[in-house]
């Protein structure tokens, strides 16, 4: 990274990221042991949901299909009218029409996740770090074939520049501000149990304030 690089200092927005979905097909999924499935599909759909709320980009890519089978599902249904870009390559950022589209969005700040974690995500979001883009690797919306592979796989995008985060936190962090319009959508997207506390928070407060004013006035 040059000096004076804006990349590492200019902070991750919704204005700035973009997000990259490598290889979530259900014959991937099979292969998954470092996490419990139904959590990882809680995780990256929350994480879709809560990026589409924000209108933050979301770029999709699958690896030969009739080898690995279709997206998953649960990634289908929210992403409807959102092209998938089919690719041989095992390296997504080796595909020019997958980077491409991630230079199309105009952003640099690449949040990106994958299966399996030490080659769909890794791969791409090291080889991005040499085309002037900062990758964010969000872990617990990947999984690994075994633990040992994903602690290698993180070692090694921590050593490269990548920055580790979680589904919840980067969500969290784009959504800045939780007065925000779109709080209520990213919360529920997110499915955390205290988001409903939340919520019963402003609703009690925004009550309080209506009593108040009334009372003021009585």
């Amino acid at each position: 990274m040059m000096a004076g690089s804006t990349q590492h200092t200019e902070r991750l927005t919704r204005n700035n990221g973009l997000l990259l979905l490598v290889d979530h097909q259900v014959g991937l999924y099979t292969g998954v042991r470092d996490i419990d499935i139904l959590q990882l599909k809680h995780n990256i759909v929350a994480l879709t949901r809560s990026m589409l709320a924000l209108k933050v980009p979301v770029i999709v890519t699958t690896t030969s299909e009739k080898m690995w089978g279709p997206l998953i599902p649960e990634l289908a249904e929210i992403l409807h009218g959102v092209p998938s870009i089919e690719r041989t390559t095992v390296n997504a950022w080796d595909d020019k029409r997958v980077v491409d589209a991630v230079k199309a969005t105009g952003r640099k700040k690449l949040i990106v996740t994958g299966i399996s974690t030490d080659v769909c995500l890794a791969f791409p979001a090291i080889a991005a770090l040499a085309d002037g883009f900062q990758s964010y690797a969000v872990i617990d919306a990947s999984g690994g074939f075994s633990q040992t592979q994903v602690d290698m796989g993180v070692l090694r995008m921590q050593q490269a520049g990548v920055v580790p985060v979680g589904y919840s936190s980067v969500a969290v962090e784009l959504l800045a501000d939780n007065a925000a319009p779109e709080a209520e959508a990213v919360y529920a997207a997110l499915g955390m149990p205290f988001s409903a506390l939340l919520f019963g928070l402003r609703q009690y407060y925004s009550q309080a304030s209506v009593d108040t004013r009334k009372k003021a006035g009585a």
